[in-house]
């Protein structure tokens, strides 16, 4: 764990539950995308570059997630670099509050206020910024979350960020978060079709092609559609729902599950409706779902 893997001349990752990227600028020089899930991932990154004797220009993040931008803090106050990340993800990095607010719907009770869902704040500046290293190219997939960004070194490797889940992932959770099911399935079309000399999914093996689990992922979004259609048959609750696809799916309900898995199901009953598959309805003071059957 925290292994530093070489996958082209300056591009490496760091091999840890959110893959981390670092891209080497110059024999003394680097920049690391994402940055961990908290302070400790930040002290395992610190004796990375000590050991190589690299000094920390720039942290870009992929997107505001707390398992991205844990070790933003810590290392930005051990290196005075700084940090990147594009459009909302930068409001919510510079207030982390924002995402356990976001997934809750509301102010955040103790129980979602913690490193899981709330990353402490840093100094963060746009992608726009002019000193935003240049010889990343910006490469946006939004779809998991708001602005989410994948990034392209100059000798060919592609940072994928949170687009693609592992075949195990799904086989085991099956309902992956989601912010935006058509953006989602628009960026795999997007990252099927793309070529490098290695891609590195935050959360999938990195490798030279990532083509088939670009298809396993959108079948997963599909089957999810199409379960979820079948759960307004008659027409039902948001809550009732959500308590059905847990008991189906095998997941176990707790506060963040509530959450994460809550906000995805309420952004596949966005897509549904937009379709026109389901349909909303007010009935004894409750929004109710409801799809034909067949």
């Amino acid at each position: 764990m925290y292994e530093l893997c070489q996958v082209a001349a300056n591009s490496y990752y760091i091999d840890c539950p959110a893959k981390m990227g670092l891209y080497r600028f110059s024999d003394s020089e680097v920049c690391l995308i994402d940055s961990g899930n908290d302070k400790e991932a930040g002290k395992k990154v610190r004796k990375i570059l000590d050991a190589n004797g690299w000094k920390l220009r720039a942290i870009v993040n992929t997107h505001s997630n707390a398992d991205h931008t844990g070790g933003n803090r810590y290392l930005q106050q051990q290196t005075g670099c700084a940090v990147y990340a594009a459009g909302i993800e930068a409001a919510f990095v510079a207030d982390p509050i924002l995402e356990p607010a976001f997934l809750y719907g509301g102010y955040p009770c103790a129980d979602l206020r913690h490193k899981f869902l709330m990353a402490q704040s840093c100094e963060v500046r746009p992608v726009t910024d002019p000193g935003f290293p240049g010889e990343l190219e910006i490469v946006p997939l939004p779809g998991h979350f708001f602005h989410q960004i994948g990034l392209r070194t100059p000798d060919g490797v592609v940072y994928l960020a949170d687009c693609l889940c592992s075949a195990e992932t799904l086989a085991k959770y099956q309902l992956t978060f989601l912010y935006d099911i058509a953006a989602q399935l628009a960026t795999l079309d997007k990252v099927e079709a793309m070529e490098a000399r290695c891609f590195v999914p935050a959360h999938a093996p990195a490798g030279p092609s990532v083509k088939e689990l670009a298809a396993l992922n959108r079948q997963k979004i599909h089957e999810m559609l199409a379960l979820i259609q079948s759960l307004c048959w008659g027409g039902n609750t948001f809550e009732d729902i959500l308590q059905e696809l847990f008991t189906r799916l095998g997941l176990r309900m707790n506060f963040e599950q509530y959450v994460l898995v809550g906000s995805t199901v309420r952004s596949y009953l966005s897509y549904l409706r937009d379709a026109g598959k389901i349909e909303p309805s007010f009935e004894n003071n409750r929004l109710v779902w409801s799809a034909p059957e067949g």
